[in-house]
């Protein structure tokens, strides 16, 4: 190889695992949601012009980007044997510049600044003017890099399918082909987060507790139901992930999640997003206007927690717990059943006190990492204390609801054997004090609602308190 033929390389897409583009407009959207109507008026002059303004009010955190380690160990290897190399990017200059001084790798920089945006024949423009026809070798990632192969001696093709490589080589030698990372199935599963529809089945709670799962027509309205929530609460995971990206990479576990990690594109995401809305909310439909009514309450105040209300300190935990007693109002609709007071009243002290568990979790953790607080959620290590006083008696005041709603008409009207609901009192005592000495100990490493499916001495507490549910009915 000649090491006196520059090897220019694309960042977006290439060098990165993301696009800084899509990366900053998710972090102005965060910081200032309204933004998105300003952009079109920045994109009019040109492309330049929006990344340009973007770039002005987002600061990137480049330490935790997802680098391609095998393009980056390819690179290290080239520096060492004397080769030049130029980071050569459609990125606006302000985030390619440190990008390029953190690795120490590239001996110049061309960027996108306001005026010009540097990609395809732009891009390609500069590098010959620069280094001549066929006297640089270049390494990019989209089929807009085929204007630029077109000029360059040797084509270095990466994340990139067999379609491109092929277009590739018809316009230029290709030296080196870096396939991108490995998709599966069990990607886009973990994206959706499809074991967080476990939380759902709290659609069914209405079903069981009015006494009419073994009707066939309102099983299948919630079994419905059930799908058309899983769909909506994906769409919104994605678009928390999407809007987390800084924070989760900072994050021991959540810096696996597939869009944090590169290990799907930004922009598939952004796409699937919409397509999962309108698909729950069109199953909706078919249930009935007040499950789409609950459902849209319920995606407007996710959207609502995701890009401010979980910066704000104890109002995140009790609209989670709200959410989650959402879900069982959800399924009261969809099955047409109202839903008591006892249930809701219920239902929500004790999601306040499973929320505040996971609060408190993520805090033990990073206590354990040294750090003092939890970025952009208002806590700090110091309020540990109380926010295991506050979950532990929110948990027991659920409690106290079951007990005093055992003793009321409604109970004495639906159950054979209304004494019988007195058993679920030391039962839940017992789960909920276990929960909370579990995540004291620094052991809760999943949501709470996951934990008690997949935790041995929860599933007891859960088979035996659907004994006592039903030997209390009527016989």
């Amino acid at each position: 190889m000649n090491t006196l033929v520059p090897l220019c390389i694309d960042l977006d897409g290439t060098l990165l695992n993301s696009d800084l583009l899509l990366e900053s407009a998710l972090a102005q959207l965060k910081q200032a949601p309204l933004s998105v109507l300003y952009w079109p008026r920045w994109l009019m002059p040109g492309k330049a012009n929006l990344k340009a303004h973007i770039a002005q009010r987002v600061e990137l955190d480049i330490d935790t980007l997802p680098y391609n380690a095998e393009l980056l160990a390819f690179l290290h290897e080239q520096k060492a044997a004397g080769r030049t190399l130029i980071l050569v990017t459609a990125s606006h200059r302000k985030f390619a510049e440190p990008i390029a001084a953190r690795l120490g790798l590239f001996d110049e920089v061309l960027a996108t600044d306001g005026e010009r945006n540097l990609a395809g024949a732009h891009k390609a423009g500069i590098l010959v003017e620069r280094y001549g026809e066929r006297g640089f070798d270049y390494a990019g990632n989209a089929p807009v890099d085929l204007a630029i192969w077109k000029h360059a001696r040797h084509a270095l093709v990466v994340n990139a399918g067999p379609s491109l490589v092929k277009q590739a080589q018809a316009v230029c030698e290709v030296e080196q082909v870096f396939n991108p990372p490995e998709k599966s199935p069990r990607t886009w599963i973990k994206a959706l987060r499809l074991y967080q529809w476990l939380k759902n089945g709290l659609i069914f709670v209405p079903l069981a507790a009015g006494h009419v799962w073994d009707q066939p027509e309102k099983l299948l309205l919630a079994l419905l139901a059930f799908l058309s929530f899983g769909l909506c609460a994906s769409s919104v995971y994605l678009l928390n992930d999407l809007l987390d990206l800084s924070a989760d990479r900072r994050h021991p576990r959540k810096r696996q999640r597939p869009f944090a990690a590169g290990a799907l594109p930004l922009i598939q995401g952004i796409a699937a997003i919409p397509l999962l809305l309108l698909t729950a909310f069109g199953l909706s439909l078919l249930i009935h206007p007040w499950f789409t009514a609950v459902l849209a309450t319920y995606y407007v105040f996710t959207l609502a927690y995701s890009l401010r209300l979980k910066q704000t300190l104890m109002l995140d935990a009790i609209v989670l717990a709200g959410l989650y007693t959402l879900r069982i109002i959800a399924g009261a609709a969809a099955v047409q059943i109202m839903p008591s007071f006892w249930l809701l009243a219920f239902s929500m002290f004790l999601f306040l006190s499973l929320a505040l568990v996971k609060r408190y979790a993520e805090l033990l953790t990073l206590q354990e990492q040294g750090e003092l607080s939890v970025r952009g959620r208002g806590y700090h290590i110091d309020d540990l204390g109380i926010l295991q006083s506050l979950g532990g008696a929110a948990g027991y005041l659920a409690v106290l609801v079951l007990a005093l709603y055992v003793n009321t008409e409604t109970s004495r009207a639906l159950y054979g054997q209304p004494m019988m609901i007195w058993l679920l009192c030391p039962a839940l005592l017992y789960w909920i004090s276990r929960v909370w000495l579990v995540t004291h100990r620094g052991e809760m490493h999943d949501d709470p609602i996951l934990f008690a499916v997949t935790d041995t001495h929860s599933r007891y507490v859960l088979l035996t308190c659907a004994l006592i549910f039903l030997g209390a009915l009527p016989q």
